[in-house]
């Protein structure tokens, strides 16, 4: 596995909240990450029908963009009941011509259960994917899952996206109700790290 050994990443985000959490990630090494939306590059199709294939896209788009080693994250949130939805659609729901908003995306994802009658508890996963990619075209996969369950109302002020309807299992609180600290030692993306620093940062 290829290792990463400091210097320059570029995070192929422009989402502020998802940047702010692998900074934090990735804090303990000697790392300087800049996103793909501070340098100013498009945000490529995501053209997939899976959570590698579009981290794949991005990270790949940004490192050859750039000649630096790129990373790339595709997660979202799999309901049980919504027979895996909104899965890669996660940020899709959220898109208004304004721009995102979770609190319409959460309340469809409420509406659908509720118009199912689904049963509680209503299962969910949050999934990431992480895809470490370099300007040669080699990358490093790496995926994590965090179980739990959609609760309603919303609970809590932190986190971003889904984090104020998922309660991790476990857990008492939701993930928008978790400091920042205590939500990435359980995420999906926190498991996800964990494995890109076990084979690309140790």
């Amino acid at each position: 596995m290829r290792q990463l050994n400091g210097g320059k990443l570029v995070v192929a985000t422009h989402n502020a909240g998802k940047l702010a959490e692998i900074n934090a990630l990735l804090a303990p090494f000697s790392i300087a990450a800049v996103s793909a939306g501070a340098l100013g590059l498009p945000e490529p199709a995501e053209t997939e029908t899976t959570f590698i294939g579009n981290a794949r896209i991005k990270a790949h788009a940004a490192a050859n963009a750039t000649g630096l080693p790129a990373l790339a994250d595709d997660s979202g949130i799999t309901v049980d009941a919504l027979g895996g939805a909104p899965g890669v659609y996660t940020a899709d729901w959220a898109e208004t011509p304004k721009g995102r908003d979770f609190h319409m995306a959460m309340d469809r994802v409420y509406a659908e259960l509720q118009a199912l009658s689904a049963p509680s508890p209503r299962l969910a996963q949050f999934r990431c994917t992480l895809v470490l990619a370099w300007p040669d075209g080699h990358d490093e996969i790496f995926e994590g899952v965090m179980e739990g369950q959609v609760v309603w109302p919303k609970r809590g002020n932190n986190g971003h996206g889904y984090d104020p309807i998922f309660q991790p299992n476990g857990q008492h609180l939701t993930f928008a109700e978790m400091t920042e600290d205590a939500k990435n030692a359980i995420s999906h993306r926190g498991k996800a790290f964990a494995k890109l620093i076990v084979g690309c940062l140790s």
